[in-house]
């Protein structure tokens, strides 16, 4: 995750303008052509469910799910918790501001530090427990937006390995090459609450910019009526590069390949641009689930995906390091670590450290 930069969370309360102020203007929305592609659906519930998710995995870099176990109710209740949340009053909402050095609390996304226009959203993040948090907004009525929480976590953190674990057989491995289930229960649970009011002028703003995930998969849920989320689906027989719109299902969620999927999988998939949109008729929330690892994690790619001939696509380096890296080169990380300039730096620091 990126730092913040040190620009007010609010300049303007959002849902009072009649027009785009400047500073959340952006004049580059449409850099590729517009594809009226589907994204794949998958019943999690089908036989074919794992050939379904790997080819697309390789196709997309993303998917719809149904079937996944996570109850309708469940996913209504948080639906209106995040609503109830950005609803609050501002002043109330800034005693949970992410502090210098916070990754939890309210505030903008963490991907805005690297542009200089703002984004037409709010954004809540919580890791692990949301109590500390909660009790600032709602020091006497926090406890059922606790317990919604905490029950979505828990599932979802468990859907989350199941879907890792169905991707790791659809690559040809086996259960005992990765043991996906240890691995995520060491880490910290990370929701993304994200809030995109109306906007008047929809065509001059943008909710987040785009940019791909750092995490292993995003799960992410998202309201009904308007679409938002918008992917790259990349350049392939049918055409070049574009944008696709990802419209919501009711009781669907969305699968998002990260950065560490690719590594780890060596780049038989690859992590997938997004973006959200705005619109000038319905306010949206969604709600994103990152998995990721523990920080003491080596980020590598499976040595039973490397061919005996062949180079990793990708060099070893822990999981801190990773983001260090991607604060500095944010959507080029996987470019440059995949380039001639980066082996050509590997094979330098081999070289110093054998003849030391």
């Amino acid at each position: 995750m990126s730092t913040l930069t040190a620009r007010p969370l609010h300049q303007f309360e959002l849902n009072t303008l009649s027009h785009v102020p400047d500073v959340y203007a952006w004049s580059a929305l449409n850099d590729l052509p517009y594809g009226d592609d589907v994204v794949p659906v998958v019943d999690l519930e089908s036989p074919d469910a794992v050939g379904l998710i790997g080819r697309a995995c390789e196709e997309w870099g993303a998917f719809q799910i149904t079937g996944h176990g996570i109850p309708l109710h469940l996913l209504d209740r948080v639906e209106a918790q995040t609503r109830r949340l950005f609803s609050l009053p501002t002043a109330q909402k800034l005693k949970a501001a992410r502090g210098p050095g916070r990754l939890s609390g309210y505030g903008l996304a963490n991907t805005s530090s690297f542009y200089s226009n703002i984004f037409w959203s709010e954004g809540f993040t919580i890791v692990g427990s949301p109590h500390d948090d909660a009790r600032k907004l709602w020091p006497e009525d926090h406890e059922e937006h606790c317990c919604v929480m905490e029950e979505y976590n828990r599932l979802i953190k468990d859907l989350s390995g199941r879907l890792l674990r169905w991707m790791m057989l659809a690559m040809g491995l086996h259960d005992e090459d990765m043991d996906w289930a240890g691995l995520l229960s060491k880490a910290d649970p990370v929701l993304q609450l994200n809030y995109y009011p109306v906007c008047p002028e929809p065509d001059r703003a943008i909710g987040i910019a785009h940019h791909t995930d750092s995490s292993f998969i995003t799960i992410l849920y998202q309201s009904s009526g308007e679409s938002g989320l918008q992917l790259v689906h990349r350049e392939d027989a049918a055409g070049p590069a574009r944008w696709v719109t990802v419209p919501p299902r009711r009781g669907a969620l969305v699968v998002n390949v990260g950065d560490l999927c690719e590594i780890v999988f060596n780049g038989r998939i690859r992590s997938v641009m997004h973006r959200a949109i705005v619109n000038r008729t319905q306010t949206r929330i969604s709600v994103a689930f990152f998995c990721g690892p523990p920080p003491e994690f080596n980020v590598a790619p499976m040595e039973k995906l490397i061919g005996p001939n062949e180079r990793p696509a990708y060099p070893a380096m822990s999981w801190p390091e990773f983001l260090s890296l991607k604060r500095k080169l944010y959507n080029k990380t996987l470019e440059y670590l995949r380039s001639p300039e980066q082996e050509a730096e590997d094979h330098k620091n081999t070289s110093e450290t054998t003849n030391q």
